[in-house]
């Protein structure tokens, strides 16, 4: 397109959006393209950071005018990056976080740029929640869209499973409704496929009463990981839905990787010590223990911004011996003078029980590890993610095959495949047809049209 034509329409976009548009030369570029992963320098054409829905279906209308692939920033978690992309125009919906809860109906309203610690606050006064992600800087819609594993899995199911509307604007720059009666079929897609089919401008959750919450956290001396994943294997083998929880390793400044386990109750702290009976009984420190609100479960794992990342994760059949050396091998061997974190954390409960029609193929995995490097000197770009792909590769004899797609970057069409499930592939490649036929919206775990 030409220059004159493409510097018209920004001119006009300027003009019609109440909020606010950012060019390559203009103050503030720089701080509204940078996403999570501070690997990610990515250069968008034109910010649109919108201020409501029809600001929305103005952007939209202006990159398909141009001609520009379409990335969404909701949180700006996406793993690798996928919040922005070079020379795209990109939808940032930050201005966008309203939460509004319905205590009678028992749901809540929230705009596609809330992000998790967002809906948790607003939910909090009624004595309700919904599956969450683990840190509360998540943008809820990414989160949900792509399925949605979080510390209440087990007793309420992914975060998906809660889903019951979804207002979106389509590459057409059409809003659109889908639930059970309205578009069903994209709804059906949209449980797990992701930002495939339009901008989420606001999703409907089903809430969950929660009126008490306990978490242990529990460390333990070095050298004593493989007992640690054990003693956390055992207390989740006849463990009630209401309990979740990770084992994880932590990088350590000085000392080598320390391990802990994190146990956390739909309910109150004296049945939770109980249920912790096997990793009380290892030598170890508490830290924070006993009753307190679900927020302040999810600033545990919370990291700063400005940080490098890279993730991935295998989804377990079982966790025999072998699988439990293989896992504490891993935590050994992260790499230090780092922020990493290598978790392992259960499913089945209500994961496993939930509804199996939807694109989340995952939900049968009573396991799930998940190494997550974060790092901030550049000197550590190949090894910090190097040690990711190493964790990974070695638990390969007990993959399921499977992937939740929240939990991983860039990792070819393949593992997308492997998120969704084969069998669904086909008929989203319809859907996509339906909503996105050229493909618009191809910054995230992409679905083609077919």
């Amino acid at each position: 397109m030409a220059f004159s034509t493409a510097h018209s329409a920004l001119a006009a976009l300027r003009e019609d959006l109440a909020g606010e548009v950012f060019a390559p030369w203009d103050p503030g570029y720089d701080a509204a393209r940078a996403v999570f992963d501070a690997r990610a320098d990515l250069r968008p054409a034109v910010i649109a950071r919108c201020a409501d829905a029809a600001d929305v279906v103005r952007a939209v209308r202006f990159g398909r005018d141009l001609d520009l692939r379409v990335a969404v920033r909701g949180g700006g978690h996406g793993a690798a990056g996928a919040a922005a992309a070079d020379g795209a125009l990109l939808v940032d919906l930050s201005r966008m976080r309203r939460v509004t809860v319905d205590p009678v109906a028992g749901a809540a309203r929230v705009e596609g740029g809330a992000t998790t610690g967002d809906l948790d606050r607003a939910a909090l006064p009624y004595g309700l929640a919904t599956t969450g992600a683990r840190a509360r800087t998540t943008g809820v819609a990414g989160y949900v869209l792509g399925g949605g594993t979080g510390w209440l899995d087990r007793l309420f199911g992914p975060a998906v499973d809660s889903l019951l509307g979804v207002e979106l604007v389509t590459a057409g720059a059409e809003r659109v409704r889908a639930s059970a009666d309205e578009h069903p079929e994209l709804f059906w897609a949209l449980h797990g496929g992701g930002g495939n089919f339009g901008v989420a401008t606001a999703l409907t959750l089903r809430l969950h009463e929660l009126p008490r919450f306990s978490l242990a956290l529990l460390r333990y001396p070095p050298g004593y990981g493989a007992e640690v994943v054990r003693a956390f294997r055992e207390v989740f083998r006849a463990a009630p839905d209401e309990l979740g929880g990770a084992v994880l390793y932590l990088a350590a400044p000085v000392g080598g990787p320390r391990c802990a386990a994190v146990l956390t109750y739909a309910g109150g702290a004296d049945g939770l010590r109980d249920l912790a009976g096997p990793l009380r009984a290892l030598p170890h420190e508490a830290g924070p223990a006993g009753d307190l609100p679900y927020t302040a479960a999810q600033r545990l794992l919370d990291t700063p911004p400005g940080l490098r990342h890279h993730r991935s994760a295998r989804c377990l059949t079982s966790l025999p011996q072998e699988a439990v050396d293989t896992f504490h091998a891993g935590g050994e061997g992260m790499p230090a003078a780092t922020g990493s974190r290598y978790l392992l954390f259960p499913q089945g409960g209500a994961v496993a029980a939930g509804p199996h029609g939807y694109p989340v193929a995952w939900r049968d995995a009573p396991w799930t590890a998940h190494p997550c490097a974060l790092w901030a000197d550049p000197a550590d770009d190949e090894r910090a993610p190097r040690w990711v792909r190493q964790a990974c590769a070695a638990l390969t004899p007990w993959s399921t095959g499977a992937v939740c797609l929240n939990l991983i970057g860039d990792e070819g069409p393949e593992r997308v495949r492997a998120g969704l499930g084969a069998g669904n592939v086909l008929r989203l490649g319809k859907v996509k047809r339906r909503y996105d036929p050229d493909n618009v919206f191809r910054c995230n775990h992409n679905i083609r049209p077919v």
